[in-house]
Parts: structure tokens; C-alpha cells; sequence
């Protein structure tokens, strides 16, 4: 019998090179279908990650000297490198994190959105202009770089959330460093390797692969001026306080638990399609997975359950490039016996499991990370199902008596990212909107992730920090505001000691 081939390894792209990795510490990269590792990835010590920010503080200056136009030829270049490379992306990304291949490009094709939007950076920084705001005087305003800007990203969306924090950071001037996540990181390195190739000067984007020394680096270097995160609500709370504590502008994105309602009046077939995409596409590996769906009244929630026993029962789940898949398997081992927990915790504390996927088994994959749909139904609100972020396909029913109690739910929840509600009610839509405690609403829409140039944030313990990703947000969070006012009146000015007025 041959001996199995050794995984492969993986490193970091520093100062616009690949670097193996020095610190003789690796991650393991599973192939998710199979349970087997099929890659080692170095994980960056301080030494390493400070060679990142070193790399990138030298290629700054040089960067923010290029006017934004051309900033946004790079971007523009980047877009069509990345064209016929779709499809091979997609694979490497599905081969890491198990999602299926028509998930996979939803991921890239939604990271590439934000680039579009970022390539239109020579308008976003255009600043304000005030003449004669004072006699013979002059005011205007500048967006500048921040300088070393560095993205902590999860590892559930591998291309969307990097180009999500990167691509607005570099139009605007600054240099980067990520730090994806080192369960699934070919991608980011791939992407990194692309913009350079569309000729992005070497060190202005370096990603570093790495755990715990690499990201307490980032975050107490005083080299780096502001720092991303996307992940867990623990760690979101722990960067944007670490953050603040050494100076550094903030933005942290974490957990969630996402609210679907259903009223009785709304379409029931339309409402339990968007249920089964919402909370089992891509394993509920998905910080906007609706993972509570809320029926408004016994017979819409017997009615709603029912049909989603037999529609959720009947999906398939398999190998992350089967075509007919309509999910694949969590991401590692770790995953999946965490979820397995969750389950059983539902059951223990009186739950109902109206459908259980623990005795899924892919033939041919049978070591995989593999769980099929489960359902709980009449959840209560201090569950630990209910009350925490589970991240696998469980969708929980919880019933509510009547509108306001719905309303009540998500709103009162110490998550607020996403939230739905399915009805034909124009009022009960907009007052939903209007008074729900939460930063994304969806109406008649399960996953409300707002287009590229909308601002994407959740509330409460979501989101730590005043903005958001994408759109406007993102353009002042990688900027700093500068005004400048001017006096060109000609002939001597008398001195005054009084603060200056315009009268």
C-alpha cells in the first residue's frame, strides 16, 4: 500500500511576496466532505505579523500619493482579473469551507459588489466647499488615509467579508493587513496575489494567517490605525475594547440571532421557501441566517410548521460540488459537535425536535461534517437555543400569540442584526419597520443584506462602533476629515482676541 500524500502547506503574502512561515506553528485545513486534513497553514507569531505592518506603513505614503482615479483603475483591474477565475475561486472556496459551489459564488460575487462600489472612490472622496464663508474667506474640507488599516474576518465568507473590509481601505489611500480566518484561507491569498497582479504596488495589501498572537498584534500595534472585525460576539466586544484602550478606530461585527415573523395574512408557500434558504443555506454557517421563525397565531404556526417538516425533510444535503445539494457540511469537527450540543440542549430543556438530521450519512462521505435540517418547535425565549447563536441548520419556531408579542421578540433579543417579516399588510410593514430593534429589516425578504452602496450593521450586540460596513460608512471609517479654511482678502487685517464669528 503507498503512503497518503503529505497535506500541502500554506503561508502568508508579505510586501507583495508568498512567505512560507517561520513560526513552526500550523493550523489545520480540513476538507469538510471528507473529514480529511488537506492542508497545514502557518499561523503568524508577533515577529511575522509585525513584518506585515512594517511592509505596509513603507508602501502607504506612496499609495495615498496616487491621485483616487487612479486608486481606482487598480480596483477596476482587479474586477477583470478576477473574471475568469470565477469558477476555479468558487471550487477552492467550497473545498475549504464545505458551502455548496452556487454558494460559493454567491460569496465572491457579493465581495465583488463592494469593489464595484469602491471603485467609484473619486467621487465618495470629494469633500465639501463653503465659498465666502466669511469675508474673503474660504472653507473646504479633505478625507484622508488613516494610514495602516488592518480586517479580522471570519471564516464563513471567505472572499466577501476580506473584500468587504479591504477594498473601500485601499481606495481611500490606506495599506492593509488581513487576517482571514486560517480554517479556509486560500482565497484571501489568491485575491491578494490578484491585486497585485492588477498592479496594486507590493505591500500595500499584506494578509498574515494566524490565531491569538497574530490578531493581539494587530491590535496593539501603534502602527495601525483601525482595525475590522467580523466573528463572535466575545471577541467582536474584546477587539473593539482592546481597540479604543490602544487608540485605534473600531469596527466589530458579531453574532446574531435572526427573527423571521410570519403573519397570518402573508403567502405561506412564499414564506417557507424563504425559511428553507434562509436557515439552511449554507449549513446556518451565515451571520444572517434566519435562525427563529415567529408565526403569528396557532393556525399560522401549525400551518407553517407542518410544511416545513415536509419541505425542510425532503432537502438534500451533500458533497459541497454536488449541483443538486442544497447544502453541504459544517466547516470542521469542532462545528459540528458544537451544534450537536445545541440540539441537545433544546431537547433536554423541553423543546419539541420535530425533525432531527444527527443520523444524516452521505454515502461515500461518511466521515464528513455532515448534519441534516433539524426543527424544533415551541422554543421559548430562555432556551439556550433561543437566546444563543447556534450557527448549523436548526431553525427554531417560536409561537406568538399576536403582533405585538412577535414584535417583541426580536426587539428585546441582546442580538439585533437582521430581521424579517412576511406579510400583505403595507401597515403592519412599515410600523414593523419603523419600531423593530434591529439593523437590517427585511420585508417580504428572509436575508435583508442591503446592496453594496447601503450601509450593512447590526445593533446591540452585533455591532460595536458608529459604523457600518459597506457604503457610506466604509468610506468614513477609512478616512479622516481635514478642514481647512482660507483668508485671501488683500491689505492689513486688525488683530482681534475674541474668537473668530461670521457675521
Amino acid at each position: 500500500m503507498g503512503t497518503a500524500p503529505s497535506p500541502r502547506t500554506i503561508g502568508h503574502f508579505i510586501d507583495g511576496k508568498p512567505v512560507t512561515g517561520s513560526s513552526g506553528d500550523f493550523g489545520k485545513v480540513y476538507d469538510p466532505n471528507t473529514g480529511e486534513v488537506q492542508a497545514l497553514v502557518a499561523l503568524a507569531d508577533q515577529a511575522e505579523t509585525e513584518a506585515a505592518v512594517a511592509s505596509a506603513l513603507a508602501a502607504q505614503p506612496g499609495w495615498a500619493a496616487w491621485n483616487p482615479q487612479r486608486r481606482a483603475r487598480v480596483l477596476l483591474k482587479f474586477l477583470q482579473l478576477v473574471e475568469p477565475e470565477r469558477d476555479e475561486l468558487a471550487r477552492l472556496l467550497s473545498s475549504e469551507h464545505g458551502k455548496t459551489l452556487a454558494d460559493a459564488h454567491g460569496d465572491i460575487q457579493r465581495g465583488l459588489e463592494v469593489v464595484e462600489f469602491a471603485a467609484g472612490v473619486p467621487h465618495l472622496l470629494k469633500g465639501e466647499f463653503t465659498g465666502s464663508a466669511g469675508t474673503g474667506i474660504d472653507t473646504h474640507s479633505l478625507r484622508q488615509p488613516l494610514g495602516v488599516v488592518a480586517g479580522i474576518s471570519p471564516f464563513n465568507f471567505p472572499a466577501m467579508v476580506p473584500l468587504w473590509q479591504l477594498a473601500p481601505s485601499i481606495a481611500c489611500g490606506n495599506a492593509f493587513v488581513l487576517k482571514p480566518s486560517e480554517r479556509d484561507p486560500s482565497v484571501p491569498l489568491r485575491i491578494a496575489e490578484l491585486f497585485l497582479e492588477a498592479g496594486l504596488p507590493p505591500g500595500v495589501l499584506n494578509v498574515v494567517n494566524g490565531a491569538h498572537a497574530a490578531v493581539n498584534t494587530l491590535l496593539t500595534d501603534p502602527r495601525v490605525a483601525a482595525v475590522g472585525f467580523v466573528g463572535s460576539t466575545p471577541v467582536a466586544e474584546h477587539v473593539y475594547r482592546t481597540a479604543a484602550e490602544t487608540g485605534k478606530r473600531a469596527q466589530c461585527f458579531g453574532g446574531a440571532k435572526n427573527h423571521m415573523v410570519i403573519m397570518p395574512d402573508a403567502d405561506l408557500d412564499l414564506a417557507v421557501d424563504a425559511l428553507l434558504g434562509a436557515g439552511y443555506g449554507s449549513a446556518g454557517e451565515r451571520c444572517m441566517a434566519i435562525s427563529v421563525a415567529v408565526p403569528v397565531g396557532k393556525a399560522t404556526a401549525d400551518a407553517l410548521v407542518a410544511k416545513l417538516v415536509e419541505r425542510a425533510g425532503a432537502l438534500k444535503v451533500g458533497h459541497s460540488f454536488d449541483e443538486n445539494a442544497d447544502f453541504g457540511p459544517l466547516i470542521g469537527p469542532d462545528a459540528l459537535e458544537r451544534v450537536r450540543g445545541y440540539i441537545e440542549a433544546g431537547v433536554a430543556e423541553g423543546a419539541d425536535l420535530v425533525l432531527d438530521g444527527r443520523g444524516l450519512s452521505v454515502p461515500g462521505h461518511e466521515n464528513g461534517f455532515f448534519l441534516g435540517p433539524c426543527l424544533f418547535d415551541n422554543v421559548k425565549p430562555q432556551m439556550r437555543i433561543y437566546r444563543e447563536e447556534i450557527f448549523g441548520p436548526v431553525l427554531s419556531v417560536v409561537r406568538a400569540d399576536d403582533y405585538e408579542s412577535a414584535l417583541r421578540l426580536p426587539s428585546e433579543h441582546e442580538f439585533g442584526n437582521g430581521v424579517a417579516i412576511f406579510t400583505r399588510s403595507g401597515d403592519v410593514a412599515r410600523d414593523f419597520a419603523d419600531r423593530v430593534q434591529a439593523g437590517m429589516v427585511g420585508v417580504n425578504v428572509a436575508i435583508p443584506v442591503p446592496v453594496s452602496y447601503h450601509v450593512f450593521g447590526g445593533w446591540k450586540r452585533s455591532g460595536f462602533g458608529d459604523l457600518g460596513q459597506h457604503g457610506p460608512d466604509s468610506i468614513r471609517f477609512n478616512t479622516k476629515t481635514k478642514t481647512v479654511t482660507s483668508r485671501w482678502s488683500e491689505g492689513p487685517a486688525a488683530s482681534s482676541f475674541v474668537i473668530p464669528t461670521m457675521q
